[in-house]
């Protein structure tokens, strides 16, 4: 499991070091990241590129989201899409 402790990181530096571990999972692979705050864009971007999380929020503040990649029969691709924007 890839660990990624962002806590105390400001924005985009967690997004973007999460879109570079997915980009680098293996199959059947997964991603802890730690923050101090809940990524809500992130979960649509997850969304968008098949994948799933877990979120565990913790006393302290601190929230725990795995991530790994959905089931699928699928080949994922090689780019992970970011915004809404239409062709």
């Amino acid at each position: 499991m890839t660990r990624i402790d962002a806590r105390g990181l400001e924005p985009p530096e967690p997004f973007e070091r999460v879109m570079q571990a997915l980009c680098d999972l293996e199959p059947g692979g997964e991603i802890l990241l730690v923050l101090d705050r809940e990524p809500q864009p992130l979960y649509r971007v997850l969304t968008r590129n098949n994948y799933t999380w877990k979120t565990t929020h913790f006393d302290d503040g601190r929230f725990e989201v795995v991530i790994s990649e959905k089931t699928t029969s699928k080949p994922r691709m090689g780019s992970i899409k970011t915004n809404d924007a239409k062709s």
